[in-house]
């Protein structure tokens, strides 16, 4: 069953790994580069992921074409965004948002790699109503 504590777990797995990809390789590189060392990072970890997954949209009964991709879908209930970015702007956090919701993932983390330190200033923990819905334990 799925628990606000797992979550919180798992999510600290996924900070701790791409941290630990931030230490080997520093910052400054492109987001594509981090999105295939932490996919590495995550399989030598034994965390479960899919990657670069379509975010599908229905409407009306309808699956429309908008062809939304999110970086990662950790344990099927996480989503990982990934950022280079000098600044991180608002829209980032409603992307996240936006692919939690039509994915019904509770929980999504965006990672900036453009940083000096991920845990200080290079990441961002969102939580949904699904998350608030969720049993502690």
């Amino acid at each position: 069953m799925l628990t606000k504590r797992y979550l919180n777990e798992l999510t600290y797995e996924v900070l701790g790994s791409a941290i630990e990809v931030h230490k080997t390789l520093g910052s400054g590189l492109l987001e594509s580069v981090y999105h295939e060392c932490l996919k590495e990072e995550l399989l030598y970890r034994g965390i479960d992921y899919q990657s670069e997954v379509k975010v599908p949209v229905l409407y009306r009964s309808k699956v429309l074409d908008v062809n939304l991709r999110c970086d990662l879908i950790v344990q099927n209930c996480l989503v990982v965004e990934l950022k280079s970015v000098q600044e991180m702007p608002n829209i980032f956090d409603a992307q996240l948002l936006t692919y939690m919701k039509l994915l019904k993932c509770p929980k999504g983390v965006l990672i900036n790699f453009n940083c000096a330190n991920i845990f200080k200033e290079g990441q961002k923990t969102l939580v949904n109503e699904y998350f608030k819905r969720l049993p502690e334990q």
